[in-house]
């Protein structure tokens, strides 16, 4: 018999379909020859390789699971694969493709008025515009209903007021999704690059994903016309509903991260010769290999249901909790432990276990911690909400 592939152990690949094995082969020959050769340096020089964003167009990332005004319409399993592919090179690229994708446009698509849909959506899908969601605060955190930026009634228009924190794309973006309080509740706005009164300055000094573009975003006085409004968008449900779509998307690629870092353990390991034979003929590391195999097969079949019931529009947000919840422990569990079999080499930016392991220390904290994931099972488990 064939030897079983380390990187599929139970051959979840065979229920994939012909489209989706194309497009995860496309992802990756994207990828490899666009990717790979330019991200340890980008990372290094803490800043996100917008020249990728062609490339990323031409696959069909950009609104890849939307369907109409230009978007791919290439369904969630799809749009899985792809984040997968991209999340093994990178969290900062599937971080830019899930704001652009599971945020910014999907706000548009859910719940923007026909003419927002046709101005935004197909330039955002093509990559000619970028956009970023502009939900959380300084102060706020896990608590998003405590925002403190403001939009009021004036005359026919807005006007804005706070402040937004950690936005990927922020600095890139041509289009802010702002979500603000009104005297009605939490509604959501259009806000252009360029709008007197809007700002955003690039957060400097991270050490993880640093190859993104991060950004504060200001808002004193910006006025925008009641047409900016998104008017589906009523309620701290609509944010909510775009992050369940972005931590979709984090439950596959936290798999792709896992797997890179443990194929270059295993090749390292097989290679590394110390005490007359290589790492990887000792029980030690053995163990720490099968861990780490086990831990990947769990996560490509929990992200893989979830594309199913997400297509068979069946998949409930404590599911995505718990997927997301798992696959980025798992990830960073793996990366923690990839880095250390590489040893003194492990800590430099020519193996990707320990950028790795750096960027998923904020992918563990960002679209939901681990803990509020655990009270969101907890809470579907017992029926009572201990937030």
């Amino acid at each position: 018999m064939n030897p079983l592939d380390p990187n599929d152990f139970l051959d979840v690949r065979s229920l994939l379909g012909q489209h989706e094995l194309e497009l995860a082969q496309r992802a990756r020959r994207v990828m490899d020859e666009q990717a790979r050769p330019v991200i340890a340096r980008a990372f290094d020089e803490h800043r996100f390789p917008r020249e990728l964003v062609p490339g990323l167009a031409a696959l069909g990332a950009l609104g890849c699971n939307l369907e109409g005004y230009g978007c791919p319409g290439l369904g969630h399993t799809a749009y899985g694969v792809i984040c997968q592919e991209l999340e093994a090179v990178d969290s900062a690229i599937r971080s830019f493709v899930s704001v652009q994708t599971s945020l910014a446009m999907y706000s548009i698509h859910a719940y923007g008025s026909e003419e927002q849909k046709q101005r935004w959506l197909p330039p955002m899908a093509g990559g000619e515009a970028v956009g970023c969601f502009g939900l959380s605060e300084r102060h706020g955190g896990s608590d998003p209903a405590a925002m403190r930026t403001t939009a009021k009634r004036h005359g026919d228009d807005w006007v804005l007021d706070g402040s937004k924190m950690w936005i990927t794309n922020g600095s890139l973006a041509e289009l802010a999704v702002v979500y603000a309080r009104t005297e009605q509740g939490i509604r959501g706005f259009l806000v252009e690059r360029g709008t007197p009164g809007y700002g955003a300055r690039t957060l400097e000094r991270k050490y993880s994903l640093r190859a993104s573009s991060t950004a504060e975003l200001t808002l004193e006085g910006v006025r925008v016309p009641e047409a900016a409004r998104l008017p589906g968008a009523e309620g701290l449900g609509a944010p909510l509903g775009c992050l369940n779509q972005a931590r979709y998307g984090i439950a596959w690629g936290a798999v792709g991260a896992a797997l890179d870092c443990f194929g270059t353990a295993l090749e390292f390991t097989r290679g590394r010769k110390l005490f007359g034979r290589p790492l990887a003929h000792t029980q030690t590391v053995q163990r720490r290999l099968a861990e780490m195999a086990r831990r990947i097969a769990t996560g490509q079949l929990l992200a893989l249901r979830l594309g199913q019931l997400k297509d068979a529009g069946r998949l409930r947000p404590a599911q995505v909790s718990l997927a997301k919840w798992n696959n980025v422990r798992m990830a960073l569990d793996v990366a923690r432990d990839a880095r250390d079999l590489l040893g003194a080499g492990g800590i430099n930016l020519d193996h990707s276990p320990l950028r790795h392991a750096m960027n998923l220390e904020s992918v563990i904290t960002y679209e939901g911690t681990e803990t509020v994931h655990e009270l969101v099972v907890g809470r579907e488990l017992t029926g009572f909400s201990a937030f």
